[in-house]
């Protein structure tokens, strides 16, 4: 994704209803929240998704969906691999991208096991690129079934193809996305972090944006510091951001999806808490911290005049 300024990619939920289905009115709410905060693209068909527990017709169906809602408002990327043979894979990633997407994202865990080394990983990638001329490339590193960081070479070897647009980066290591983006400058390349605890600092060292869980708590609060990260008026109120992020984030990563569908449920969205991703139990203790959250974010929303749609 090419953005001169600085983007926020939400990885997108999937609202289900209680009988399991996804629950379309949701998700085209949801994807107008994200609009309307000022999302730059949108991810769907993620791990916050719940990817791994749609079938893949949902996971079409759910693409199509939010295609259809963004109406080409913003671009949208979505998981195009799922295990199996390279040449599965390949015509699995040819049916996301017959969708419309920008680019179809790679799990970088689904290509390589976890013991294989980075030479059967590389061998791979060009070979699924071999499979799918043309189509538009991105990166994952999910940490699903597990996390397989791209060394800062490697992921600049496959950016020089040309078919790399699009990077969610979750090495949490501020000196290896600086390296990332040394070797990946010049090209039509973008990488997005998903580790907030240094959002700032990725930012300022030349990130194209962020994609991370913050975001299913409260968009419009990443927009805006994607929107003011280097205003020295604001450096003051930046920092606060910041630390406000670092300071909960236990809080939100716990039983994560559910507890951001919750915290949605309170800012007025309709939508279930329920998961097919078996993430632990929601007990009074988790409700409570989310609550509190939650008022802390409205007065913090209150301080920085940022306006919300719902």
């Amino acid at each position: 994704m090419e953005h001169a300024q600085k983007g926020f990619i939400p990885v997108m939920l999937t609202p289900f209803l209680s009988n399991r289905n996804i629950d379309y009115p949701a998700l085209t709410q949801l994807t107008e929240i994200y609009l309307q905060a000022g999302a730059s693209g949108l991810f769907a068909n993620c791990l916050s998704s719940e990817m791994f527990e749609l079938s893949d017709e949902e996971r079409i169906q759910a693409i199509k969906h939010v295609i259809k809602i963004t109406n080409g408002a913003v671009p949208v990327v979505a998981t195009g691999t799922f295990g199996g043979a390279i040449s599965k894979q390949a015509d699995f990633v040819k049916k996301i991208s017959d969708l419309g997407v920008e680019a179809v994202i790679a799990i970088t865990s689904l290509l390589a096991d976890e013991n294989e080394t980075d030479d059967v990983f590389n061998e791979r990638v060009f070979n699924l690129l071999d499979q799918t001329p043309d189509i538009p490339i991105g990166f994952y590193e999910c940490p699903v079934p597990y996390k397989r960081v791209l060394k800062p070479q490697q992921l600049a070897d496959f950016v020089a193809t040309g078919r790399i647009i699009y990077h969610k980066d979750t090495c949490l290591d501020l000196g290896q996305i600086k390296e990332k983006l040394s070797l990946t400058e010049g090209y039509a390349f973008g990488l997005y972090d998903a580790y907030m605890a240094h959002a700032v600092e990725s930012l300022k060292a030349g990130s194209s944006g962020l994609s991370c869980i913050q975001g299913n708590y409260f968009p419009e609060l990443i927009v805006w510091l994607c929107d003011h990260y280097d205003n020295e008026l604001l450096k003051h109120e930046v920092a606060i951001v910041q630390q406000f992020i670092i300071d909960n984030m236990d809080v939100m990563h716990h039983v994560y999806p559910i507890a951001s569908k919750y915290f949605l449920q309170k800012r007025g969205l309709d939508i279930s808490t329920f998961t097919r991703r078996n993430v632990g139990a929601f007990t009074p203790g988790i409700v409570k911290d989310i609550e509190k959250l939650y008022d802390d974010y409205t007065l913090l929303r209150s301080d920085l005049n940022i306006q919300v749609f719902i």
